[in-house]
C-alpha cells in the first residue's frame, strides 16, 4: 500500500514539474507581444495618464468652491477703548473697555469663472491634444513592437534553416569520409586527403555551436518579447516562397500622412499654438460671480448673512513681461512648424530608402536561388569526378563549401527580405 502511494505521489510531482511546450506561428507571436510587450504597457499608462489630465482640465469650467473656519482666544480683548463718562459732582473720568477677546468665525464661497482669458478653454484643448499624442505614441510603439517581433521571428527561422543546411553538410562530409578512408585502404590517397576531411568537419561542428548559441538567443529574446517562458518557446513557420514587392508598395504622400511620427509633428504645432494663445489669456482680464455664506460669533452672538458677489482683474503689470512671453511662444510655434516640415522630409527619404531595401533584399533572393543551383550541380559533378578519380579531394570539399555558402547565402536573403518588408510596413504607417 505504501509503495502504490509512494509512485502515485512520485507521478504527481512529476507532473507538476513538467511544463508544456509553447509552439507560436509569427501572428500569434504578434499578438502575444501586442499583450504582453512591456513598452506597450509602459504606453497604455501614458495613454492612461494623459485621459486623466484631460478630465482634470475640464474640472477647471466647475465653480471653484473653498470653505474656512477658525476659533481663537485672546490673551486681552482685541477691541481696547476708552470712553469718558461724566459723573455729577466727580467730573469727566475715562473708563477702559475691552471687547472680542474669544470667538468663532466660519464661511463658504463658490465662485463661477464667466471669462478667464480663454486660458480655460486652450488648457482643454491642449489637455485634449495631450491625450491624442498619447494615442499615437501607442501606435508608434505597436507598430515598433511589430517590426521587432518580426525581426527576432525570422532570424529564428534563419537559424533554424541554416542548422538544416548543416544537417545536410553533415551528411555530405559524411559520405565524403567513407569514400576518403575507402581510398586511403585501398592506397589509392594519402591520409592527408582524410585529415582534410576531418578538418572541414570540425569547422562544420564549431560553426553548429554558433549557430545553435545564436539560436538560443533569438529565442531568449523573442520569448521576453512575447511574455513566454525561453526554455519551452518555439516557432512555427511554413517554409513558403515570399511575396514579391509590388504587393506592399504604398505611395510615399500617402504613407507619410499615416505616419504616427508626422501626426505627432503636427500635434506638436497645434500645441505650440495653445500654449501662444494660453499665454495670451494671463494677461487679460477675469470676470466671474460668486455667492458665499458667513458665520462669527465674536461678543456672544451668533451672527450668520449670504453675499453674492461679482469680481473683475485686470493684470495690468503683467503685461511689462507679457509682451516677450507671448513672442517667445511664437517663437516656439514657428520652431515646431520648422521641425514639422523637416519630419516630413526625412520621413520621405526613410520611405524611399526602406522601398529600396526591400527591392534589394528581393534581388538577392533570386541571386541566391541561381547560385544554389550552380553549386549544387559544380558539386554533383565534383563528386562523380572523385569517384571516377579525375578530381581532387580538394576541389570535392570547395565544391561542398560553395554550396553550403550558397545555401547560407540564401537563407540570409530570404530573413533579410522579410526583415526589410516589416520595416517597410512600419515606415509606411502599416
Amino acid at each position: 500500500m505504501k509503495r502504490h502511494f509512494a509512485i502515485a505521489l512520485l507521478l504527481l510531482c512529476g507532473g507538476s514539474l513538467t511544463t508544456e511546450a509553447q509552439t507560436l506561428t509569427l501572428e500569434e507571436c504578434r499578438a502575444a507581444a501586442s499583450e504582453h510587450n512591456r513598452t506597450l504597457a509602459n504606453a497604455r499608462l501614458e495613454l492612461e495618464a494623459a485621459t486623466q489630465s484631460r478630465r482634470e482640465a475640464f474640472t477647471n469650467y466647475f465653480p471653484q468652491i473653498s470653505a474656512s473656519g477658525g476659533v481663537f482666544q485672546a490673551q486681552h480683548g482685541l477691541v481696547q477703548a476708552e470712553f469718558d463718562v461724566t459723573i455729577p459732582q466727580m467730573g469727566s473720568m475715562p473708563v477702559p473697555i475691552s471687547m472680542v477677546k474669544r470667538g468663532i468665525v466660519g464661511s463658504i464661497s463658490a465662485v463661477q469663472p464667466l471669462f478667464a482669458g480663454l486660458k480655460i478653454v486652450n488648457g482643454n484643448r491642449l489637455a485634449r491634444l495631450g491625450e491624442e499624442v498619447g494615442s499615437l505614441q501607442l501606435q508608434k510603439s505597436e507598430a515598433e513592437v511589430r517590426e521587432r517581433t518580426d525581426t527576432y521571428f525570422w532570424q529564428i527561422v534563419s537559424l533554424k534553416e541554416r542548422l538544416t543546411t548543416l544537417d545536410a553538410v553533415d551528411r555530405q562530409l559524411d559520405e565524403i569520409h567513407r569514400q576518403a578512408e575507402l581510398s586511403v585502404r585501398a592506397g589509392l590517397v594519402t591520409s592527408n586527403d582524410l585529415l582534410r576531411v576531418e578538418l572541414r568537419q570540425q569547422e562544420v561542428a564549431s560553426n553548429r555551436l554558433k549557430v545553435e548559441n545564436g539560436l538560443k538567443v533569438s529565442k531568449m529574446l523573442l520569448a521576453q518579447y512575447v511574455g513566454a517562458d525561453w526554455r519551452t518557446f518555439d516557432i512555427a513557420f511554413a517554409d513558403t516562397e515570399p511575396e514579391p514587392p509590388t504587393v506592399w508598395y504604398v505611395d510615399v504622400e500617402e504613407a507619410l500622412d499615416r505616419r504616427a511620427e508626422y501626426q505627432l509633428a503636427e500635434k506638436n504645432v497645434e500645441a505650440r499654438r495653445y500654449e501662444k494663445r494660453i499665454e495670451r489669456g494671463k494677461r487679460l482680464p477675469t470676470v466671474g460671480v460668486g455667492a458665499g455664506y458667513l458665520y462669527y460669533n465674536v461678543m456672544d452672538r451668533n451672527v450668520d448673512d449670504g453675499v453674492v458677489f461679482a469680481q473683475v482683474s485686470v493684470p495690468i503689470s503683467d503685461w511689462w513681461g507679457g509682451a516677450h512671453a507671448i513672442k517667445r511662444a511664437r517663437l516656439r510655434e514657428q520652431q515646431a512648424e520648422n521641425d514639422r516640415m523637416e519630419a516630413r522630409e526625412m520621413l520621405a527619404v526613410e520611405i524611399e530608402k526602406s522601398w529600396s531595401d526591400v527591392l534589394e533584399a528581393y534581388a538577392q533572393i533570386s541571386l541566391a536561388e541561381r547560385s544554389i543551383a550552380s553549386a549544387t550541380e559544380n558539386l554533383r559533378q565534383n563528386r562523380d569526378f572523385y569517384r571516377a578519380g579525375t578530381s581532387s579531394l580538394t576541389e570535392l570539399l570547395e565544391a561542398e563549401t560553395l554550396y553550403t555558402q550558397s545555401r547560407d547565402k540564401q537563407t540570409e536573403a530570404r530573413a533579410a527580405y522579410r526583415t526589410a518588408v516589416a520595416r517597410y510596413l512600419r515606415v509606411t504607417g502599416r
